[in-house]
């Protein structure tokens, strides 16, 4: 999955991509570059981010959304918000990645009736504050509970297994013990039968283990979704699609999964 944000604060790339144009045009780069989804993001959700209106939000993403219409991947879009997924879902969306795991009033009934996919995350707090004193007595069983209730939830509104994804929110209200533990322990989360998606990519634990700014954080970003997905993640969510595809493919080829196709 790679990451498209449109926004100004963005923790690793805010700004740059906020024109329609080029956001347009780095969504097409990453397809390019072997993205199999690309996840739109409109709102901030870096620790300490200000909330913006539903208005804003859909000011910075639909002209985005239409110029991807013949995108040749399923386009997903980052948002809380039922009337942005709602928008979204209008305009051709085809995942809808929640990092409230659709809490909000109205959010279950703004997925159910469309057929998208939909990414349950968990997040301790709200973006605000999420990283102030995160606390967990077991982090790995209380974001597995957590999960296998937002997905009970899902279910009963009537949106299907097999349209859920889920994630335990590397960097939402964890400390940097409480991604690793998580990472060690993404076997248990994939035990509950559903795709888990990880997004490690250039977040501030990175930073804290190897001591480099947001745009120095290539390698450790590409280690971390390798690990990521040899623990049990399905999907990695990462802004630098092509260096972790070249890592995966030589993973997958110690797998005995070697292609010399070029994606």
């Amino acid at each position: 999955m790679g990451v498209v944000n449109v926004t100004p604060d963005s923790f690793s790339d805010g700004g740059r991509f906020l024109e329609a144009g080029t956001a347009i045009d780095h969504a097409r780069r990453l397809v390019e570059e072997g993205a199999d989804i690309v996840d739109l993001g409109a709102e901030s959700s870096r620790p300490g981010a200000d909330a913006v209106t539903a208005e804003e939000e859909l000011r910075r993403l639909l002209p985005v959304l239409k110029g991807l219409r013949d995108l040749p991947v399923p386009v997903s879009v980052d948002t809380v918000k039922p009337e942005v997924m709602r928008a979204a879902i209008g305009e051709g969306a085809a995942m809808i990645n929640d990092i409230n795991a659709l809490r909000a009033p109205g959010a279950l009934e703004a997925v159910a009736s469309a057929e998208v996919g939909v990414c349950l995350m968990h997040m301790q707090g709200e973006p605000r504050t999420m990283q102030r004193e995160p606390r967990y007595g077991d982090v790995v069983a209380e974001v597995k509970a957590f999960l296998a209730e937002r997905v009970a939830a899902a279910e009963a509104r009537g949106i299907a297994r097999e349209r859920l994804v889920i994630d335990p929110g590397f960097g939402f209200g964890k400390t940097i013990e409480h991604n690793f533990e998580l990472l060690r322990n993404l076997g248990r989360l994939a035990e509950m039968g559903l795709p888990v998606m990880a997004g490690w990519s250039r977040k501030s634990t990175l930073g804290a283990v190897t001591g480099r700014g947001p745009a120095e954080r290539l390698a450790a970003s590409v280690a971390a979704a390798l690990l990521a997905v040899q623990h049990g993640a399905r999907i990695v969510r990462v802004h630098d699609v092509a260096a972790t595809q070249d890592a995966l493919a030589v993973l997958a080829a110690m797998d005995g999964q070697y292609s010399r196709e070029k994606r």
